[in-house]
């Protein structure tokens, strides 16, 4: 369970600073003629105390062991070193912690039938696998067929709700637009050139969420800021979660426009994203990547590009997934918090590379004022 930890909040007094930063040629969409040459920054607000979140399994640790988990992955599965992967980690660690007897993973495939979302948990249920949970919006449909046929089984969602709220299926739900300011904040403070980008994977509610914090968090700071603003497929097309060539593209258009940092929810897309930072950086012109989901700097797999990743908004699918097992152990499913926030730590951001160290004051100073209320947080741009 989670440290309970109370956070010194800083109290910050700094007033205005204004950064000279290079003329751009566009406005937040980057379509428009003329912007700002300047980038003023606005001084941080006065933060009172926050206590972090305490355990929402309340009690000792319970005993997994005569539990078979079923996890059925989203498109790009274990190994895409963000949103599936962080719903694993929150998978392994129950395993290692509370002692789940056995688990069983299935994969969604690109350009796969709706079916098959329902085809692949009842293969869970049928196979004696319960809980089992679905990660992602996608799987909605199908967990509200199988829960209703399959009322002694358990399910979760991560990302969605369940039309009739069916007892037997949990939505794992986050205020994802609440770290996605805290990055844009920081961002903000970071930006040499005074222009950043966000690179979504598909252009739907939920990844328009992280847009909208990302610029609200960046404009807190910078209202001047320019903001360029890129999908990688409509809604309705999943593609965009797993094309990393075509997120290396839209990464390349932005950085060329002249942004130095950019904020990538795009799943496995965003390590083209990462990539093509990587590619357009150097150590007298620095570029930045965000990443999503999981602690970026820390996936071996992106060991080559983690020198230019500043930090990544942390959605924490695995805290969530361990909660939600251990509460199923415990049978305090009611105990879980109807949506995963700043204050139950289900979102945050990254210190790893410590990039952000000398900025941390100021974004905690952010991210108390969201979590005690005098700062909220829109879940559209």
């Amino acid at each position: 369970m989670r440290r309970m930890t109370v956070l010194t909040a800083v109290l910050l007094t700094s007033a205005l600073a204004v950064v000279g930063c290079a003329k751009d040629s566009g406005s937040s969409s980057g379509s428009a003629q003329g912007g700002p040459a300047t980038c003023t920054r606005n001084a941080p607000p006065a933060a009172a105390p926050v206590t972090a979140p305490t355990s929402v399994v309340p009690g000792p640790k319970p005993n997994a062991s005569n539990l078979r988990v079923g996890m059925a992955f989203d498109v790009g599965g274990r190994g895409d070193t963000s949103f599936n992967d962080a719903a694993a980690a929150g998978l392994d660690r129950a395993k290692a912690e509370l002692g789940v007897a056995d688990t069983k993973e299935l994969t969604a495939a690109v350009g796969e039938s709706k079916d098959s979302t329902q085809t692949r948990l009842r293969q869970l249920v049928d196979g004696g696998y319960s809980p089992a949970i679905a990660v992602g919006f996608d799987y909605a449909p199908g967990v509200a067929a199988v829960a209703a046929a399959e009322p002694n089984a358990k399910f979760a969602i991560v990302d969605s709700t369940v039309d009739g709220n069916p007892p037997n299926a949990t939505p794992l739900l986050f205020a994802e637009e609440q770290g996605s300011f805290l990055v844009g904040v920081a961002a903000a403070l970071k930006t040499k050139a005074c222009h950043i980008g966000f690179v979504g994977g598909v252009q739907n509610p939920l990844i328009q969420k992280f847009e909208a914090g990302f610029k609200q968090g960046a404009k807190a700071v910078a209202p001047d800021i320019k903001i360029d603003t890129s999908y990688l497929s409509p809604a309705g097309d999943l593609s965009g979660f797993n094309d990393p060539a075509k997120g290396q593209e839209s990464a390349k258009g932005q950085l060329d426009s002249g942004a130095d940092i950019i904020y990538a929810a795009a799943g496995a897309s965003g390590n083209g994203v990462l990539r093509s930072i990587k590619a357009a950086s150097s150590p007298d012109n620095p570029k930045w990547g965000i990443g999503v989901d999981s602690d970026q700097y820390q996936d071996k797999t992106l060991g080559d590009v983690k020198d230019i990743i500043l930090t990544s908004m942390l959605k924490r699918v695995d805290v969530a997934v361990f909660d939600y097992i251990a509460a199923v152990a415990s049978n305090q499913v009611s105990t879980l918090p109807k949506e995963f926030d700043l204050k139950s730590d289900g979102v945050g951001y990254a210190t790893s590379g410590g990039k952000v160290d000398d900025i941390k004051p100021q974004l905690e100073a952010y991210r108390a004022a969201i979590i005690n209320g005098s700062i909220k947080v829109s879940t559209t741009p």
